[in-house]
């Protein structure tokens, strides 16, 4: 039983084909859940079955980036199944409960000398995997309005975040609380240890500094959002990447409707990251933040953002797993679909365009479209003990434009089925990516099975 419960709670990873398979590691996932609850009726109590969720998501996807400077372009056509349990609490002061997952991913197309995608894993000869598979679980407590989790988790937060950017997402295993007790006021908490990432099946893949390519024993974090009046929300967190780094985030959102159809929003960002403990990295001393102004004419918006990067070092942000890919902990404005603008010393400015077609008569579709321009990057300065030393040149550049169209069906049995599709085309010194045209479409098809 403890083996079960082991195997249950961090996660049943493997390499096995077929949708039976994902379905059996799910099921493995919710009994070892229940067996750490505990048997009898509390297992069994309304909340527990009434309240659980489960649902299948069907998504396809299409990676394609063309890249210039005679390297190889990267591209597959993969096929994802994401099934995902969460179940209610059981009756009580303390309920308990457990959510469940299991992935599989399938490749359509895709061969050797196109890979990294990042969809797929690579195998010897650099030969992406036909397919692969994963599932984990998490047991949950709650008490009145915290809820306390430990197993294989997807945390949101803008100093550790997974990435759901590929077919499958990362995932991270620790400790995490949540809690919405105080009026006003949503606070969260974390302690993790390992990680996997969208191309691994190994549950203790390692935590990194992810541009510096250093690991880390584990990462703890802490912060909250307070919003005291309709429109102002203020969020504020910090985190420690053990021996690599402290960094500290903060957020202002004010939202100012002006009629019934118009409104201004503001967002600023602010990281602060140092160096800590045994600075496996080096020295880190990197201040980064965003400015971003917002008007809305019923179905339009107009963007104008300003990004900058104080610190001889770039902006760096949690990796997770074996390959180390970096995750989604980065809410800086100008970071976009390829490049994040986050060398060290970078300006960057952006103008966006988003057109939502609702009031238009055709709701579910929107459009977007933005430009983005970064300079004076300049990485000479970087300390000769820095795991950034030679990452970036002196007077570095670039500029990206995306495209994005998505449509989410509104009725019917298709009802929930969305198709994304976005397009990049990025300029820019090889330290930032160089020239590269890619484009992704992603349709995926949710299914609520119970």
């Amino acid at each position: 039983m403890e083996r079960l419960v082991q195997q249950a709670v961090t996660g049943v990873n493997a390499h096995r084909p077929g949708l039976g398979n994902l379905l059996g590691s799910l099921a493995l996932g919710v009994v070892g859940g229940w067996a750490l609850l505990g048997n009898g009726e509390d297992v069994l109590a309304e909340g527990f079955v009434e309240d659980r969720k489960l649902t299948l998501t069907a998504r396809n996807y299409y990676f394609g980036s063309d890249r210039r400077n005679g390297r190889l372009d990267q591209k597959d056509w993969t096929q994802g199944f994401l099934l995902d349990y969460q179940s209610g609490f059981t009756r009580g002061t303390v309920g308990l409960g457990v959510d469940a997952f299991g992935h599989l991913g399938l490749k359509l197309d895709g061969g050797r000398g196109r890979r990294g995608t990042g969809n797929l894993p690579v195998h010897a000869g650099n030969q992406p995997a036909d397919e692969y598979s994963r599932a984990g679980a998490a047991v949950k407590l709650r008490l009145a309005k915290t809820v306390v989790r430990y197993g294989q988790q997807t945390p949101s937060a803008p100093v550790f975040a997974i990435s759901t950017s590929r077919l499958l997402p990362q995932t991270a295993t620790g400790w995490s609380l949540a809690s919405a007790d105080i009026a006003d006021l949503w606070v969260e908490a974390g302690h993790f240890t390992s990680a996997t990432d969208q191309v691994s099946t190994n549950r203790d893949g390692d935590l990194w500094a992810g541009y510096a390519r250093r690991r880390a024993d584990h990462l703890d974090f802490a912060g909250g959002k307070y919003s005291p009046i309709k429109g102002v929300s203020l969020s504020l967190y910090a985190a420690q990447l053990d021996d690599i780094w402290n960094q500290y985030y903060g957020n202002v959102n004010l939202v100012k409707p002006l009629s019934s159809t118009q409104s201004l929003t503001f967002d600023a960002n602010l990281y602060r990251t140092l160096d800590t403990g045994a600075a496996k990295a080096g020295p880190i001393d990197n201040t980064a933040y965003s400015l971003a102004a917002a008007y809305s004419q019923g179905p339009q918006t107009f963007t104008l953002g300003w990004q900058r990067i104080d610190g001889d070092t770039p902006f760096d942000y949690v990796g997770l797993g074996d390959n180390g890919r970096v995750g989604g902990g980065l809410f800086l404005g100008n970071a976009s679909m390829f490049s994040d603008f986050n060398a060290p010393g970078e300006r960057s400015w952006q103008a966006r365009y988003d057109l939502n077609f609702k009031t238009l008569g055709v709701p579910g579709l929107s459009l977007m479209s933005r430009y983005i321009k970064g300079t004076d990057i300049d990485g000479s300065d970087v300390p000769a003990n820095s795991a950034y030393r030679g990452l970036y040149g002196a007077e570095d550049r670039e500029r990206e434009l995306n495209l994005e169209g998505r449509y989410i069906v509104q009725s019917g049995s298709a009802k929930g089925l969305s198709i994304r599709v976005r397009q990049a085309w990025h300029r820019g010194s090889s330290s930032t990516g160089g020239s590269v045209d890619q484009l992704r479409v992603i349709v995926d098809y949710p299914l609520r099975l119970l």
